[in-house]
């Protein structure tokens, strides 16, 4: 068994990442640790590069077209670690979860229709619905004993005859919550009832604790099935997102239909020449780099939460069931949500990001992104101590 080196630092400034070289023009400086989009510090896993070279062995990269591996690899990886069988005929393609989110809202709706979605909550779900000039409807989720749940009453009470659709997070970004098989359950009945179409972006899926278990959301009844749409990516998983490959799940041959008609008419259904053979290799040959870096995940999850238990009692970090995302709780701090930003890179020397990003549910929160070296990780926590330290001095 190859053992796989997540303590390695990795200089990524200067390579065009996201991550790294937009910490000026987002923070004001370069002197900060970059713990905010989430993408891994870590290597990609040598199978991908394996497969990308191997790729371009080919001496043209002409137009490609996805082999019966793609789909056949989503399949066997859906019930594989999911314990969801699906068939080949469900499966199409997205550039990108968004894309899929957007070109979902583009097929099954028209201008002005109301969206749902559940703040606080991965913004480009509020991006996707208005700037495709539909309507934005709020159903805030309920922090509750650490953990967020729905409010199914509320829901219930702004559906209408105008509502169309439920977009949700399984699991949730950026708090982490592992929604239970009998939270979809009451939500995916709401939306048979109803007749509306449910999103569920399950980009996080695989990156799930040990203790806890991913429902994928049409998997729970075959009348919730025809109303969902499942978004699913190795680029969380595997660290890839620079691929820009996924896979969208659709049981529905009529919503079927209706994806594939937009995805067409945008025209960007060949994807990426490169991503294709990744995503095959992710899913053929991915599951023990998977099981290492939970394990490594983990113990990073674990150090951070019991060193801010431990040392900086004023914030509160809620423990996630999925993800490398920590949602930390800066109330305590009495700071308004502007200082609280202007702290975390000034003080802190911290590039996290600003809660309210996930909707005003956010205010007093930030998000931390775990999957870095623990090496990393401790110099931020002591960044963080002393910062906490010297405010309430």
């Amino acid at each position: 068994m190859k053992t796989y080196d997540f303590d390695e630092i990795i200089d990524r400034a200067g390579t065009g990442s996201v991550k790294y070289d937009l910490r000026k023009e987002l923070f004001g400086t370069d002197d900060v640790i970059p713990m905010w989009v989430a993408d891994m510090d870590f290597r990609t896993p040598d199978f991908l590069v394996d497969a990308i070279n191997k790729r371009m062995e080919d001496p043209i990269f002409g137009y490609t077209l996805r082999e019966d591996a793609f789909y056949e690899s989503v399949k066997a990886w859906m019930k594989k670690r999911h314990d969801w069988n699906i068939e080949k005929e469900w499966v199409t393609f997205s550039p990108g979860v968004v894309s899929a989110l957007s070109m979902a809202i583009l097929a099954m709706t028209k201008p002005g229709d109301n969206i749902v979605v559940q703040p606080p909550v991965y913004n480009p779900f509020y991006f996707v619905v208005e700037d495709n000039d539909r309507t934005l409807v709020r159903n805030p989720l309920i922090l509750e004993d650490g953990r967020y749940r729905m409010d199914l009453d509320h829901l219930k009470s702004v559906i209408n005859e105008n509502t169309r659709m439920v977009i949700i997070s399984n699991p949730h970004n950026p708090g982490g919550t592992v929604w239970t098989e009998a939270e979809l359950g009451q939500l995916g009945k709401i939306c048979v009832e109803n007749d509306l179409l449910l999103l569920s972006d399950e980009i996080h899926s695989d990156l799930v604790a040990r203790k806890f278990r991913h429902t994928p959301t049409a998997s729970i009844s075959e009348e919730i099935a025809q109303h969902t749409i499942t978004c699913v990516a190795p680029s969380k998983t595997f660290n890839a997102a620079g691929l820009s490959t996924s896979a969208v799940i659709i049981p529905n041959t009529e919503l079927m239909a209706k994806y594939k008609r937009t995805l067409n008419a945008v025209h960007v259904g060949f994807g990426n020449i490169f991503g294709n053979p990744a995503l095959v290799a992710a899913y053929e040959h991915g599951e023990e780099w998977l099981e290492q870096l939970l394990d490594y995940i983990g113990k990073n999850i674990s150090h951070a939460i019991g060193f801010i238990e431990k040392k900086i009692p004023q914030i509160t970090a809620m423990e996630p069931e999925a993800s490398y995302l920590l949602w930390l709780d800066c109330r305590k701090l009495g700071l308004s949500q502007e200082a609280l930003c202007d702290f975390m890179v000034r003080e802190a020397r911290l590039g996290l990001n600003d809660g309210t990003m996930f909707g005003k549910e956010g205010t007093g929160f930030m998000r931390m992104n775990l999957a870095c070296p623990l090496s990393v990780l401790k110099k931020a926590l002591a960044n963080l101590e002393a910062a906490v330290n010297k405010l309430q001095a």
